[in-house]
């Protein structure tokens, strides 16, 4: 048998390990751009928010012109309701939206080759066939590590099913996005919290002690002393995830840890830009007050910072 996909299991693993060892658990949206948001100087920052990293560099390589007319074609998709305003909630979507793309980058390169049928779905049998190959009765009886991959289709399968909604066995787009993605949907942090602690609680007692917290994280070499940060660690373990003090981490300690509750940078960013924007204070913007102000929503030529850009897209 031939596993021709490493799934998701394999895949938040390697993510795991392109961060330190004691954050590779925690989940943090990034902010909205690498840029100061200092509009005093310039609307880089701005200009990812509104537009995302890689797009915001295309339109730095065009005329004003140029600029402004595709930010009219722009703000025509943003106004969902077709009302002739941009409202809050309209532009909150839209920034994260463009935030999210690499999501959907992902979910689209991986598409084809789950959805065998071209029925532009993807059953849990095609996924399984797909990531595990065609085998009777679950035994992997041709797989070395037997318990490691039975554990995988377990947990793979617990997952599909919390992001078929609709329980149909089949997941749309929007599903298998969750299925790839769960801690990006309210409704599969359940899913990430339980994954996580079957990780972590190494015997089996439904709770983290001290010692699985940190095992988790370091594993030292013979006669290594622990670094600091390990021991800073272990005082963060006592004085604040172990929040009840019983000496354990409990599924909502285990949440709490993982699954902070942050700052939501596309609605600041949508507040600002509708502020500085709205010249008649409703609440709402037109395109007339967009592109008025278009600068701080893109970029173009006259406002390249100098890079090597040469890139182009003709629509986003």
């Amino acid at each position: 048998m031939l596993l021709r996909s490493l799934g998701p299991f394999f895949l938040l693993v390697g993510l795991a390990f392109a961060v330190p060892a004691k954050e590779k658990r925690v989940h943090r949206h990034s902010d909205l751009s690498d840029h100061a948001h200092d509009d005093a100087h310039d609307f880089q920052y701005d200009h990812e928010a509104f537009l995302g990293k890689e797009e915001a560099k295309t339109f730095d390589q065009l005329t004003p012109e140029e600029s402004k007319a595709k930010l009219a074609k722009i703000v025509d998709r943003i106004d969902m309701d077709k009302d002739g305003f941009v409202s809050h909630g309209e532009l909150h979507y839209w920034i994260k939206h463009r935030q999210r793309r690499y999501i959907e980058e992902n979910v689209n390169k991986h598409w084809k080759e789950y959805d065998q049928n071209s029925d532009d779905k993807i059953a849990w049998e095609e996924y399984k066939n797909t990531t595990y190959g065609y085998y009777m009765d679950e035994e992997f009886d041709d797989v070395d590590d037997k318990a490691t991959y039975r554990a995988m289709l377990i947990r793979d399968e617990r997952r599909f099913k919390t992001a078929d909604r609709d329980g149909d066995g089949i997941a749309t787009r929007d599903e298998f996005t969750a299925f790839l993605h769960p801690e990006e949907f309210d409704h599969m942090k359940g899913v990430v919290v339980h994954e996580t602690m079957g990780d972590i609680d190494k015997n089996g007692d439904g709770k983290v002690d001290i010692d699985e917290y940190i095992g988790d994280m370091f594993t030292p070499q013979d006669g290594e002393s622990e670094p600091e940060w390990v021991l800073t660690e272990r005082k963060h373990f006592r004085e604040f995830r172990d929040t009840n003090k019983d000496g354990y981490l409990d599924d909502g300690e285990v949440a709490h840890w993982i699954l902070p509750g942050e700052i939501d940078h596309a609605d600041n960013e949508a507040k600002h830009l509708i502020h500085e924007t709205d010249t008649n204070k409703d609440d709402k913007i037109t395109k007339k007050e967009i592109l008025a102000n278009w600068n701080m929503f893109v970029g173009s030529q006259a406002t390249n910072y100098g890079e090597d850009l040469t890139k182009r897209h003709d629509e986003l």
